[in-house]
Order: C-alpha cells, then sequence, then structure tokens
C-alpha cells in the first residue's frame, strides 16, 4: 500500500500535498471524536467512496488498500463485542477502516516526494529547536522504502523454504528475515555514510 501512486489530474490529484495531509489529520481527529454511532460511521464511509469517485480510483484498487487490516479489524471488533456493545464495536472498527481508507486515498493521488516535502516544510519552524527537517524527511523516505523491502524480504524467505519443502516453523522464518534485514540495513547505511550522511 504505502508508495502506490496512482496518476491523474483529478480535483483530489491536484491538492496540494500539505493541504491534503492536514486534511487527512483534521478528518481522522473528527471521526475519532464524533464517529460514536454506525450511522456516523457509515455517513463517512460513503463520504470516502464519494472522494474515491472523484479521484477516479477504481473500486479494486480502493479495496485493496483496507484488505491487510481487515484481520486485525476483525479481532479488535470480537474484543469490542466482550467488552463494549455491538454498536460501539461497528462503530469503532468502522472508523478504523474509514481511517485507513482515508490515508490510502492521500497516498495513491500524491507523490511520496510531496508528501516528504510537504513534511519538510511543515518542519522548518522547528530548525531553531534543533529539529533537522531535511534528516527527518529522508528517515520517512527510508522507512517508506523499506516497508516493501522487508516485506520482500519475507516473501522470499517463506518462497525458499516452501521450495525446499521445508515444515512451516516461525522461528525458522524469522531467523533468516531478520539476517537479511540486518544485511540490508547495513549495505544502505554504507551507501548513505559514502554519499556524505553522517551518523
Amino acid at each position: 500500500m504505502i508508495g502506490l501512486y496512482c496518476p491523474g489530474d483529478s480535483l483530489v490529484h491536484r491538492l496540494p500535498a500539505g493541504l491534503k495531509l492536514l486534511l487527512l489529520v483534521l478528518a481522522i481527529v473528527a471521526m475519532t471524536i464524533f464517529a460514536r454511532t454506525p450511522l456516523a460511521v457509515a455517513v463517512a464511509a460513503v463520504t470516502v467512496a464519494l472522494l474515491f469517485a472523484v479521484a477516479r480510483i477504481s473500486w479494486r484498487v480502493a479495496v485493496a488498500q483496507i484488505r491487510p487490516v481487515l484481520w486485525m479489524t476483525v479481532i479488535i471488533g470480537v474484543f469490542q463485542l466482550f467488552t463494549t456493545t455491538p454498536a460501539r464495536a461497528i462503530a469503532v472498527c468502522g472508523v478504523l477502516l474509514v481511517s485507513v481508507a482515508l490515508a490510502a486515498l492521500v497516498t495513491v493521488t500524491t507523490r511520496v516526494t510531496a508528501m516528504l516535502d510537504a513534511l519538510t516544510r511543515a518542519l522548518a519552524p522547528l530548525r531553531r529547536l534543533g529539529v533537522d527537517p531535511e534528516r527527518v524527511g529522508l528517515l520517512l523516505a527510508l522507512a517508506i522504502r523499506c516497508v516493501p523491502l522487508l516485506a520482500s524480504i519475507v516473501h522470499d524467505v517463506a518462497e525458499a523454504r516452501r521450495a525446499r519443502g521445508v515444515s512451516w516453523s516461525a522461528t525458522a522464518l524469522v531467523t533468516p528475515v531478520v539476517v537479511r534485514a540486518l544485511r540490508t540495513a547495513d549495505a544502505m547505511g554504507d551507501a548513505l555514510a559514502a554519499r556524505g550522511v553522517d551518523d
């Protein structure tokens, strides 16, 4: 999901990245505070669906954005059913899914570089407090790059184990993943050092 950008010229695409990020934060905060009933969550979901339509993002892409969090949502929903009411469980899970969908809308309609540039500009006033906006932007860029990279490492290790016919084992999967991830991190660190990025 992270880093997926769908080119387009819709109104949503043309909005400045900084404005979209600000509206995203405000919308999530507003939903968290005010969307406490299934009806309120349904209104928010319909609104986000309309925004996807305005952005001309296909329903397949939209559904793919929330699929990774469905299992987590089910677990949260079951826990909520045991501790609160069904209406509250629907509201909590609904707000989570709508928030993820809204964040995904920003992701698919905004280039990562534009979001990082907007964040760097927003952090500029903190420079006098010792915050380096460029370093924060670099950190986020590396984080965004490393999420799909780590997923690729896990996939490759799992495929290699299946090809060898090795039975499933959490330890046998985690160990080579950690080793490859550390080697990749070392290589990235060496590359950054070679380009003049200090510790």
